[in-house]
């Protein structure tokens, strides 16, 4: 699977055709007081209902997905989620184990939207947004976030583990809800 850098979201056609040709499209940007700015997108061969499941099984994501150590889920009421997870993050000898709980807030098939409210990050929030395509029966999946680690790492090197981190964390989604489409 190919993997391409600075993609334009405006640029909606173009990028739905790239994304049904099997990219993972990911673009970084680098905001002010060195938050990094991150914007990413797959298809997925499987429903709506199939990839939300993927993404909403928050017990279970480190099992589906990479650099993900424990992810359980803390409270459900309201409509809002409160998760603890600990993860890897960095890259060779700057590898480094982190602890966020998130709020996260759901809009039922539609968009997943997320913040820390405590743990290792300055700033840590964004959304999961879905979206159908009827024609190739299946799912564009897109990541928004804002990064900034509370420990210290340049800005470039967030956005290199970004660069790195994102298309396998993509393709774990993908593979999870291709996986159960098949099965059904």
């Amino acid at each position: 699977m190919e993997i391409f850098v600075n993609f334009h979201i405006h640029c909606r056609m173009h990028e739905h055709n790239r994304l049904l040709n099997g990219e993972i499209l990911i673009d970084l940007s680098y905001l002010d007081n060195d938050v990094i700015g991150v914007s990413s997108g797959i298809f997925i061969k499987a429903s709506l209902e199939e990839v939300w499941k993927t993404l909403t099984d928050y017990d279970n994501l480190s099992k589906t997905l990479p650099k993900v150590i424990a992810s359980r889920l803390i409270e459900q009421k309201n409509g809002e989620i409160i998760i603890d997870q600990t993860g890897r993050t960095g890259i060779l000898i700057f590898e480094k184990t982190v602890n966020f709980r998130l709020k996260i807030n759901e809009e039922y098939l539609q968009r997943i939207s997320f913040e820390q409210i405590s743990g290792d990050f300055h700033v840590y929030h964004g959304e999961w947004l879905l979206e159908t395509h009827h024609e190739q029966q299946g799912t564009f999946l897109y990541y928004n976030a804002e990064i900034k680690p509370l420990f210290f790492a340049p800005p470039i090197l967030v956005s290199f583990v970004q660069r790195q981190d994102l298309p396998g964390i993509l393709s774990a989604h993908k593979q999870h809800a291709e996986a159960a489409a098949l099965d059904r």
